[in-house]
């Protein structure tokens, strides 16, 4: 597979550069800039950086950060057996325990939540750091979910993590999947509550809590550029990017005032 002329394979962790430090030099390059691709792509193109962690693995299959590689894109395509798989065989190559987390999910993934619920009684799991057993909490809850035990997914979520103040890289993915187990349960005021929570720590916009908030709130983004088109009448000078917030709760009970009349 091609590679841009603007990757050297420098991008990568010091960590990994050294890792592969093992193999030749060119084939040490080569492989570097694959794991660049995968690393670049697997948000926008996860089926492109998936071709480009495999062609990783063919060049270097014994070492821990390609086959760890291979896992990440291999989860992102939702091939959650080769996935598992990969990360297995990192973990036997390191000894490392951080990926557990996500080989609990492989096992979510793969239609086996029992398994996922073992996983997360593990030991292993004192072994990881805060932000590790927070992900392996969202896990548990989201096993959880899978096997309708959902009153057990929001006891699961609810810890000192989810009550701290103090922002962290996990704060708002663990308040939004908080939010969403208390909205599917019915809880929708406290639902909102912790979407509002969610907003407010998502620096990034990893999740869509702010939209989820407005569906509670009955307010609809529309976009004010396809409602000129759908009038034939459309300004030549406006912006595009125009929109147009309606709140459907005011617009139903205007509606309701017309009818009256």
């Amino acid at each position: 597979m091609p590679i841009p002329e603007d990757v050297s394979g420098y991008e990568l962790d010091k960590d990994v550069q050294q890792e592969l430090q093992s193999l030749p030099k060119g084939l040490a390059e080569d492989v570097a800039k694959n794991l660049v691709m995968v690393a670049r792509l697997i948000d926008e193109d996860p089926r492109e950086a998936y071709g480009y962690s495999k062609v990783a693995l063919r060049l270097a299959s014994r070492v821990a950060a390609v086959r760890e590689a291979a896992g990440f894109a291999a989860y992102a395509n939702q091939k959650y057996s080769e996935a598992l798989a990969e990360f297995r065989a990192a973990r036997r190559m390191t000894g490392n325990v951080e990926l557990w987390p996500v080989m609990a999910d492989c096992e979510r993934g793969l239609g086996r939540p029992e398994r996922a619920l073992d996983m997360a009684g593990a030991p292993e799991v004192q072994k990881l750091d805060k932000a590790g057993q927070v992900e392996m909490r969202l896990v548990a809850a989201g096993a959880r979910r899978d096997m309708g035990q959902l009153d057990a997914a929001i006891v699961t979520l609810q810890s000192p993590e989810l009550a701290s103040h103090s922002v962290q890289s996990w704060t708002a993915r663990l308040r939004y999947a908080y939010a969403d187990a208390l909205l599917a349960a019915g809880r929708e005021d406290e639902a909102r509550e912790w979407f509002a929570k969610a907003v407010e720590s998502d620096k990034d916009g990893s999740t869509d809590a702010s939209d989820r908030l407005a569906e509670l709130d009955g307010v609809e983004f529309v976009d004010a550029f396809d409602e000129d088109d759908s009038d034939g009448d459309s300004d030549s000078d406006s912006d595009s990017d125009d929109v147009v917030v309606v709140d459907r709760e005011q617009d139903e009970d205007d509606g309701e005032e017309r009818g009256e009349r």
